[in-house]
C-alpha cells in the first residue's frame, strides 16, 4: 500500500476523493481511538464497583475518595504517556508507536482482571493510562497528514464522533455483564473484573497496524532529508519552546484542551456518582423496596449515560460543522458557553430520573463538543516534525489539570461543602469547578485562526 495526499478540492465534501489507503488510515486511527474510549468509559463505569470490592468494610465515604484517588492516578500516567509517545511519534513514527500505544493499554486493561488490592488496581490503571495518553495525537497525526486538507476537518471531527461507539459500547457491556451477575451466571460483585477483562481484546488490532500501517509521506520525506528530531527524549520540546510562533500556539493549544479536558474529568465524569445519590433517595422516596434499589438505579444509570453519548456525537458533529463554516475560534467560543451554562444548570437542578434522562445527554452534548475541536485544530497548530509532539502535549497536559481538578474537587467536598458523598457536597463542587469554562474563554482571543489554510510547515 502507499499512501498519496492529492491536492485537495475545498467544495467537495470531505469524504469524496478519499482513496482506498485514506479509508485504511481512517478506520485504524478510529479503532485505536474506539478502543481508548472504550478502555476510559470502562474504567469509569467500573471504578467504584472495583473499589467496593477491593476495599470492604471501609466507609462509604472512604471508597469515593479513593476512587477520586485512582482517578487521579490513572490521568497522571494518561498525561506521561501522552507527552513521552508524543514525541517518540516525531522521532521514530506515528504508525510504529500507535501500535506499542495500543499493545500497552490492551494487556493492562486485561491484566486489571486479576487486581487483589486498589493498590495493584491503581498501578495497573497508571500504566494502562500512559497507553492511553499516547493514541489521540499520533492517530490525529497520522489523519492529519494523510488525508487531503479539504478532507482533514472533517475526518478529524469524524474520529471524534465516533469515539462514542467505543463509550457507547462499554456502556452496553456494563449492562450485559450487569444481566449476568444478577442471574447469577458470573460471581456477584465480580462483574467489574469481567469488563476489564473485555478492555484487552483491541490488542488483536495490533496485528492490522503492524502488517498494513505505512508513516504519513510528510513525515517520510523529513526523514530523508535528515530533519527529524534527534538527541534525546526531550529534543522535540526544545524545538517548540525555542521558537517563538510554536510557543506561543503550545501554550494557546494547552489552555484550551486543558480547559475541556478538565471540565469533562473533574466535572462531568462525577455526574455518574450524583447521579447514583439522586437516584437512590428519588427510588427510597417513591416507595421501592430496599432490595431492589440499586438494581433499578443501576438500570437508570445505564439508561441516562447510553443516551448521554448520543448527545456527546451530537455536539461534536455540530461542532465540526460549526468550525468548518465559521472558524475554530468561533466554535469554541460557543461550545465553552454552551458548556458552562448547561453544566451549572444540571448539578443545579437534576432531582429524579427522568431530569437525568434529558439533562445529562445535554450536559455530554456541550462538554464533548469541544473535543472535536481538539482533534481539529491542534494538529493545525504545528508543523510536521513537531506535530505529534504538539499535539499530544496539549491534548494531555490537560490530564495532569483533571488530575489536579480531581484532588481539588475531592478538596472542595470534604472541607468546604460537607461530609464526602452528599449530593450537596456533588452538586456545589462541581459547579465550583465549572470556573474553568472562562479560562478557555480568556485564551480565544490569542488562537490563530486556522480555517482554510494548509498545516503549518518550517
Amino acid at each position: 500500500m502507499s499512501n498519496p495526499r492529492p491536492p485537495s478540492n475545498a467544495t467537495a465534501p470531505w469524504w469524496r476523493g478519499l482513496t482506498g489507503y485514506h479509508w485504511f488510515v481512517f478506520s485504524v486511527a478510529s479503532a485505536a481511538w474506539f478502543f481508548d474510549c472504550l478502555d476510559q468509559r470502562l474504567f469509569s463505569l467500573a471504578r467504584l464497583p472495583a473499589l467496593n470490592s477491593l476495599m470492604q468494610g471501609q466507609e462509604p465515604g472512604i471508597i469515593q475518595a479513593a476512587g477520586k484517588e485512582v482517578t487521579a492516578i490513572f490521568l497522571v500516567g494518561w498525561g506521561v504517556g501522552g507527552l513521552l509517545f508524543g514525541a517518540l511519534g516525531d522521532r521514530f513514527g506515528r504508525a510504529r508507536m500507535l501500535t506499542l500505544t495500543v499493545l500497552l493499554y490492551s494487556a493492562c486493561t486485561g491484566l486489571t482482571f486479576f487486581s487483589r488490592t486498589w493498590i495493584d488496581f491503581a498501578l495497573l490503571r497508571m500504566l494502562t493510562g500512559m497507553g492511553v495518553g499516547g493514541v489521540f495525537g499520533l492517530a490525529v497525526a497520522l489523519i492529519a497528514e494523510t488525508v487531503p486538507d479539504n478532507s482533514r476537518p472533517g475526518a478529524l471531527g469524524m474520529l471524534q464522533v465516533l469515539s462514542t461507539v467505543g463509550n457507547v459500547s462499554a456502556g452496553l457491556i456494563k449492562w450485559r455483564i450487569d444481566g449476568w451477575e444478577a442471574a447469577g451466571t458470573i460471581t456477584r460483585g465480580a462483574g467489574w473484573k469481567w469488563m476489564f477483562l473485555v478492555g484487552a481484546l483491541p490488542a488483536l488490532l495490533v496485528l492490522l497496524i503492524r502488517k498494513y500501517l505505512r508513516e504519513p509521506e510528510s513525515w517520510l520525506k523529513l526523514k530523508r532529508e535528515g530533519r527529524l528530531p534527534t538527541g534525546s527524549i526531550f529534543a522535540p520540546y526544545a524545538g517548540l519552546l525555542k521558537e517563538a510562533r510554536w510557543r506561543k500556539n503550545l501554550f494557546v493549544g494547552a489552555v484550551i484542551a486543558s480547559t475541556g479536558v478538565v471540565a469533562l474529568w473533574a466535572i462531568g465524569e462525577y455526574g455518574v456518582d450524583l447521579q447514583r445519590n439522586v437516584f437512590k433517595t428519588w427510588y427510597l422516596a417513591a416507595g421501592v423496596p430496599a432490595d431492589q434499589v440499586m438494581a433499578k438505579v443501576n438500570e437508570a444509570v445505564t439508561y441516562s449515560y447510553l443516551i448521554s453519548m448520543l448527545g456527546a456525537a451530537v455536539g461534536m458533529w455540530w461542532f465540526t460543522k460549526v468550525a468548518t463554516r465559521f472558524g475554530r475560534r468561533k466554535a469554541f467560543a460557543i461550545g465553552f458557553s454552551l458548556a458552562l451554562v448547561v453544566t451549572v444548570m444540571v448539578y443545579w437542578k437534576m432531582n429524579s430520573p427522568a431530569d437525568g434522562y434529558w439533562m445529562l445527554p445535554l450536559m455530554a452534548s456541550c462538554q464533548f463538543a469541544v473535543f472535536a475541536g481538539f482533534a481539529i485544530y491542534l494538529p493545525e497548530l504545528f508543523p510536521s516534525r513537531l506535530r505529534s509532539t504538539g499535539t499530544s502535549f496539549c491534548y494531555n497536559l490537560g490530564r495532569f489539570a483533571a488530575a489536579a481538578g480531581s484532588l481539588f474537587s475531592a478538596q472542595l467536598a470534604t472541607r468546604v461543602y460537607g461530609r464526602f458523598g452528599s449530593p450537596a457536597m456533588e452538586r456545589y463542587s462541581a459547579m465550583t469547578m465549572c470556573a474553568i469554562f472562562l479560562l478557555g474563554l480568556a485564551i480565544l482571543p490569542f488562537a490563530p485562526e486556522t480555517k482554510g489554510q494548509p498545516l503549518p510547515e518550517d
